[in-house]
């Protein structure tokens, strides 16, 4: 595994400890001891981590891992040779992890490299460092903009899907980054969050926190139940580093605002501002990696949640310097959807859309190369989070999580590159689960959505569920266990068209830009409501590309299903009344 890249926020200079000579000390058996010694010379004390003033997790950990100290630390750091550090590391290589009890100063070398017995580690756990009941943890990568396309060049996701589940039916409640995310963290559908867009009136982070989801999102759950949170990478669009504090139920903050260029951003690292430059070492993703790891060695031996939300395979697809010449010659994929016009029942903003010119297609291939490129690195990523689980012990007791906020299209339907369509090209993402009691290498079909993560994460974590979320939990699902009456189609609720030239998103010519809809999106097909009174629909047992609209050849009575079932679904605000709109059924085709 490679080293982590984090930007200390507090930088020391390492010095010899007791003024010995540098060479002696290397060669003292005790350099760990000298170490615990340093830490408790400059106040810190066993069980001291609640007041900032612990010996292990505010002193010697970030000594050893030469880091910098949590935030809530009340002593500074003792000044430690490299040589004492270098000799300590040789002697006991675990020395300085959370699961592990420093010695006290003094003890033999070989006591030193003993596991704690357990009233020590007792002694050393504080209220938020204490595990509850074996409780699991969860690590949770959501990506962004990121399609089923890509996740081909992803070995360690490829990995998890044969050592877990796949929901082979998972779609979004928008393919636009803040209402889906809004979705994410609180379980409720845009008519509920109030955020359907990026910016303005009725989106964005302020709507979000003006409304106050803030106080009601999965962190804030697990924190109360005793968890140890992280929100690492993007939150959600208009959060200012400089501006914006961190939001309510994390332990661990580490957020950027304009971090697409994946170069030259700020992070807000628990209330401070930290800028990251051009090296390849301020490689966002690797940054977050970095970050997220050191957050998870030091939770060990305490329930955790962890969201690690890159911000690839984003546009600009910035890949990391040394996959930049990574995949050469790789192109779009040529689906039959690719370049295909739209049948003559196409609603008007797709059906004027011309033929892909040999410049557009080049154009789709560079960039399709570059998001392959880019989500090289979240793969790696991946690996880094796992090997870090397991090295504290808890590879068998955490879930991990791989999802994307919304999907990608690249060519199909005469489209240049974009989202916001109800095609399944942009709603239907990832989803893909490992951990305890999870089956390996199984595909589950139930229609699941982005509202379902919120519960899932509670129930998972044991935390309470509000009676105001519209998902419902998918452990069930996740641990094969029978489900009465599952939802029949996923809803989503998109508005529309989108003419900000600030929002990240804001759709390029020609990238599709749907007036405002919302569709229903059942095991077998699509239907979708404009609000221009325009309708679609997909057969996709017959028509799996959603390349013809056959809504004109429904009878009547198709017709008013779908619309009854669509209005109910877009009306419900809570877990009872969205389950049984959703469970209901529709006429099918005789």
């Amino acid at each position: 595994m490679r080293a982590m890249r984090v930007r200390p926020v507090i930088v020391c200079a390492f010095v010899l400890v007791i003024g010995a000579p540098a060479a002696a000390q290397a060669a003292t058996p005790g350099a760990c001891e000298q170490i615990t010694a340093a830490c408790e010379a400059a106040g810190f004390v066993r069980g001291g981590a609640g007041a900032g003033n612990g010996l292990l997790i505010d002193c010697i950990e970030p000594i050893m891992q030469r880091a910098a100290q949590p935030r809530r630390a009340s002593q500074a750091l003792p000044q430690v040779s490299p040589e004492v550090l270098a000799a300590c590391g040789a002697q006991n290589p675990e020395f300085g992890q959370a699961q592990a009890s420093p010695p006290r100063a003094g003890a033999q070398k070989a006591l030193a490299k003993q596991p704690p017995p357990a009233s020590a580690a007792q002694a050393l756990s504080t209220p938020e460092s204490t595990a509850i009941g074996g409780r699991p943890n969860i690590v949770f990568v959501l990506t962004d903009d990121l399609a089923w396309n890509l996740v081909q060049y992803m070995p360690h996701v490829l990995a998890m899907q044969k050592a877990g589940v796949t929901f082979g039916n998972y779609f979004v409640t928008d393919s636009l980054c803040c209402p889906s995310r809004s979705s994410i963290f609180t379980g409720r559908y845009p008519h509920d969050t109030g955020v359907f867009r990026n910016t303005g009136k009725d989106g964005g982070y302020l709507v979000f926190r003006d409304r106050g989801h803030e106080s009601a999102t999965f962190a804030t759950w697990l924190s109360a139940a005793g968890y140890r949170t992280a929100m690492l990478g993007k939150y959600l669009n208009g959060y200012l580093p400089a501006k914006h504090p961190p939001a309510p139920g994390w332990t661990s903050w580490a957020v950027a605002g304009n971090g697409y260029p994946e170069f030259n951003y700020n992070l807000n690292q628990d209330g401070r501002v930290v800028r990251y430059g051009d090296k390849p070492a301020d490689y966002l993703t690797d940054v977050l990696s970095g970050l997220a790891v050191r957050f998870i060695k030091q939770a060990a031996g305490s329930p955790f949640m962890i969201e690690i939300a890159t911000f690839a395979p984003h546009a600009p697809y910035t890949p990391a310097p040394r996959d930049a010449g990574a995949l050469p010659g790789q192109r779009a994929p040529r689906t039959p959807a690719f370049d295909v016009a739209p049948d003559a029942d196409a609603p008007k903003w797709l059906f004027a859309h011309p033929a892909l010119s040999a410049a557009d297609m080049d154009r789709i291939d560079t960039d399709f190369r570059k998001r392959a490129q880019s989500v090289l690195a979240v793969d790696r990523m991946i690996g880094e989070l796992q090997a870090a689980v397991a090295a504290i012990g808890q590879e068998n007791n955490t879930y991990f999580v791989f999802s994307s906020d919304n999907g990608y299209h690249m060519g199909e339907h005469r489209l240049m590159p974009g989202k916001m369509t109800a095609f399944d090209t942009d709603i239907r993402v990832p989803l893909i689960v490992t951990g305890p009691g999870v089956p390996a290498g199984v595909t589950i079909d139930e229609i699941a959505e982005n509202v379902d993560l919120c519960p899932t994460f509670a129930e998972l974590g044991g935390a309470r569920i509000a009676a105001n979320v519209d998902g419902r939990s998918l452990a069930p699902l996740l641990h094969g266990e029978p489900v009465a009456q599952w939802r029949t189609a996923a809803l989503v609720e998109h508005r529309g068209p989108h003419d900000d030239p600030t929002d990240p998103d804001a759709p390029a010519v020609r990238s599709g830009n749907p007036t405002t809809y919302e569709a229903l999106r059942a095991p077998t097909s699509l239907y979708v409501e404009y609000v221009d009174g325009e309708r679609e629909y997909h057969d996709l047992i017959a028509d799996p590309h959603e390349l013809r609209n056959t809504f004109s050849s429904l009878t009547a009575e198709q017709k008013t299903s779908l619309r009854a079932k669509l209005e109910a679904v877009k009306n419900c605000h809570d877990a009872k009344s969205c389950q049984a709109a959703e469970s209901s059924g529709v006429a099918t085709r005789r």
